[in-house]
């Protein structure tokens, strides 16, 4: 067997109130394309994080060994000094700055004291050549597509001598092309003897190019499958490693009353507004009944929050087509005042940011959305905006000393009610919810899944975007797949299992 060329010994990483990794182990061998995959929220960046320096020696327990030796790397340089190189999801390419600087940048080819712009032109082609992209070096990294900058990447990590190459989610953003292209340029870089590690959703991918596999779930190492094994490993076995564990006594009993249709969206089909011609949701078409909650679940990339985002007023995305019927008749969602006019509400992924102002009080936030129901000649009714958002405290217990409480001094439960309440006092017909339940404790999770099936019970049609596969699992109706983009399918839950929803789920093609 090829000796390790990297063991990570008991590596425990903590967050506040978070256990991210908790004492896990990973071997890649020299010469190989070693897979990380399981669930959002399994810890695979967070461990590659940990290899690569961006979390640092002492931030965490347990040991690395690189060739043999002990690592402490305090930071990024320090793990690049060792030749090993992480391209992260979010390409970190400057844009104005032409393919040779971004190549270069921090490791400029120098001559008395001057970039030398000859040889740093020449060295860059070389690498270009190496990669399989056929630009100019002087081209601005701003012209190029997102496939083309992940070639970039990938030729300023060979510019540093790279001798383990760890790619978090490197197809992602890519088409079939240009993720053939990519993982055609792996198999060559380990015939070089590039050892590479791929973090990737896309189980075919890993079927097709792996040779060993390891699989993460709750921050916990569960196996590592040899890809070359007799008879091989089918993208099932990886599933089954990938999604098993206990739903039970997470989630309120709930026995839903579904009644007509109030939102239907056909052939909804949404362009990136930064990569030019790149569709981010293509041709979906989907519908919500009254008093039913429906999950959307898709891998990191899938197109879950941009779908979501483009129905609510456009909030997201260019040259958006489709039409969206709201009991029946099509309406016009143009801007997000269209939308939360036609009862359509929006709770956003990221609270801190764009859900709630935290400089400000609960009772503030609660009305932000729907002022207009507070207020006469153009003033707001203080005492008005007082007993409403006095009311939610107390029908959703938010847990704060009064509503004049600032809001960003709430734990993440509390503030995710505070989103919750300024959008149900929009008495919105449709809510959309978007990571509901993301960095919040178990405690507060299972009073968010009792709000929702309050609301559902209401009649209202709910749509719930989550990373947790257990959690759509345990209180949705009725489940659409979301794959690249595309819809790949919906279960009933009478036919719900984690393996066939992870099955649509890696679905690239219908």
């Amino acid at each position: 067997m090829t000796e390790a060329l990297l063991q990570m010994r008991g590596i425990t990483k903590t967050f506040p109130g978070v256990k991210a990794l908790d004492d896990v182990n990973l071997t890649v061998r020299r010469g190989e394309i070693h897979a990380i995959c399981g669930e959002n929220g399994a810890g695979k960046s967070t461990l590659m994080k940990v290899l690569s320096g961006v979390y640092g020696h002492g931030t965490y327990e347990g040991e690395i060994l690189f060739e043999g030796e002990p690592c402490h790397f305090g930071g990024i340089r320090d793990s690049e000094r060792r030749g090993i190189v992480i391209i992260h999801q979010e390409l970190a390419l400057i844009p104005y700055l032409s393919i040779a600087e971004n190549i270069f940048l921090g490791n400029e080819r120098v001559g008395r004291g001057l970039i030398d712009w000859n040889r740093t032109n020449a060295d860059a082609g070389k690498l270009l050549d190496r990669v399989g992209l056929h630009e100019n070096p002087v081209t601005p990294a701003m012209d190029l597509g997102v496939g083309k900058q992940q070639l970039v990447e990938i030729a300023k990590a060979l510019s540093k001598e790279v001798r383990l190459l760890i790619l978090d989610e490197p197809t992602a953003a890519l088409n079939d092309e240009d993720s053939a292209h990519l993982l055609g340029l792996l198999r060559g870089l380990r015939d070089q003897g590039v050892t590479c590690v791929i973090i990737s959703h896309k189980l075919n991918e890993i079927e097709a190019i792996a040779d060993s596999t390891t699989i993460l779930r709750d921050g916990r190492t569960i196996e590592t499958l040899d890809m070359h094994a007799p008879g091989g490993v089918s993208e099932d076995r990886i599933i089954a490693g990938m999604v098993g564990r206990d739903l039970e006594h997470r989630f309120p009993p709930h026995t839903p009353k579904i009644g007509e249709e109030v939102l239907r969206i056909e052939n909804w089909t949404v362009h990136s507004p930064t990569q030019h011609g790149r569709t981010v949701v293509d041709n979906a078409s989907l519908t919500l009944r009254a008093g039913e909650i429906v999950g959307l679940a898709g891998l990191m990339g899938a197109g879950r929050t941009e779908l979501a985002m483009s129905v609510f007023g456009r909030s997201y995305g260019v040259d958006i087509t489709g039409q969206v019927y709201k009991h029946g008749r099509p309406i016009q969602v143009r801007s997000v005042q269209e939308a939360i006019a036609h009862g359509i509400a929006y709770a956003t992924e990221d609270r801190k940011r764009y859900g709630l102002n935290l400089i400000e009080d609960i009772q503030r936030n609660v009305s932000g959305a729907a002022l207009g129901k507070l207020s006469r000649g153009g003033w707001v009714d203080d005492n008005r905006e007082f007993q409403v958002a006095e009311q939610y405290r107390g029908s959703l217990n938010i847990k704060a000393r009064s509503v004049g409480t600032v809001t960003g001094t709430l734990s993440g439960g509390n503030q995710q009610k505070v989103v919750l309440a300024k959008w149900i006092f929009t008495d919105p017909d449709v809510l959309i919810l978007d990571e509901p339940t993301r960095g919040i404790d178990v405690g507060a999770k299972y009073e968010i899944y009792t709000i929702i099936n309050q609301l559902a019970d209401q009649g209202k049609a709910i749509l719930v975007i989550s990373s947790e596969l257990p959690e759509l699992l345990g209180i949705c109706d009725r489940i659409y797949a979301l794959s690249a983009g595309r819809i790949t399918g919906s279960v009933e839950r009478a036919e719900f299992s984690p393996e066939r929803l992870m099955r649509l789920m890696t679905r690239i093609k219908e």
